[in-house]
């Protein structure tokens, strides 16, 4: 993640009540699949001081998270408590039916949708090495997908065995060569292969420091102590992943909260 990262995937810049936007071909959306959605909404509400407001309901209770009054997640409450409590990224799309195809004819698979909703046509999906995401074909935006909200997220990471064969999958579904250069970039910057629009790094795809890890797309959400919010975290009854260390980013942590769902935390260097 460039200093750029600072802010907040898949809303509208500025002011509060700003509607959610579809970004073409990069992460525009975070969901939680919660086991019980009122523990999670209690976690992630006093943790990363959201509000919440009802979203499309057409599958079962589904909240929207709001930092400062602009919305910047979604929860939603598993109907199958089979499943694992998880994060999952929604990429942008023009057409979710066609992007699907490109996805299983790639090598991936699609375990859910398209189907419609409220907010348009979405899918569950994972890459051939197994990292789950989501397709999201709503209102079309484009431009800049970060702000500098506290509490939202400021940067999408996929950590997979081989970072380059996941570039070519993502970029081939997603088209990514046929971007113009200032709506999407692709390029190798920090042992990372990175995503930049309007000159800005969004996401990124990396090599897993752990062989054995399942790979997966990280959300890293904007805290102003990443200390303090970590020993609040702990106090909630999240565990915490390793030690909270300093990158050229900022201070990092990695932690799974209280129902099993991972996300990560960071603070920004002092000035930047």
């Amino acid at each position: 993640m460039t200093e750029a990262a600072a802010g907040r995937v898949g809303a509208v810049e500025g002011a509060k009540g700003a509607a959610v936007r579809c970004v073409p071909a990069l992460p525009s959306w975070v969901s939680l699949m919660a086991g019980d959605l009122d523990a999670a909404t209690e976690f992630y509400g006093t943790l990363l001081g959201w509000t919440f407001s009802p979203g499309p309901s057409r599958w079962g209770p589904y909240l929207r998270a709001e930092a400062d009054g602009v919305p910047v997640a979604g929860l939603s409450a598993s109907v199958d408590l089979q499943l694992p409590v998880s994060w999952t990224t929604f990429f942008g799309t023009e057409d979710a039916d066609v992007v699907a195809e490109r996805v299983r004819a790639r090598g991936g698979t699609v375990a859910v949708g398209p189907l419609g909703s409220d907010a348009g046509r979405l899918a569950i999906a994972a890459d051939p090495a197994g990292a789950p995401f989501g397709l999201w074909e709503g209102p079309l935006d484009v431009g800049p997908v970060l702000s500098t909200i506290p509490g939202a997220p400021v940067w999408i990471e996929l950590r997979t065995k081989d970072a380059f064969a996941a570039a070519l999958f993502y970029g081939e579904v997603f088209a990514w060569d046929n971007r113009e250069p200032q709506d999407l970039e692709v390029r190798w910057e920090h042992d990372r292969v990175v995503l930049r629009t309007q000159r800005r790094s969004v996401a990124a795809l990396a090599e897993a420091t752990d062989p054995e890890a399942r790979p997966s797309w990280n959300v890293y959400f904007s805290v102003a102590d990443t200390d303090h919010a970590v020993e609040l975290a702990d106090g909630l009854g999240a565990d915490v992943l390793g030690e909270v260390r300093d990158s050229p980013y900022g201070r990092v942590a990695h932690l799974r909260d209280p129902q099993g769902g991972r996300f990560s935390l960071i603070s920004r260097p002092a000035g930047s």
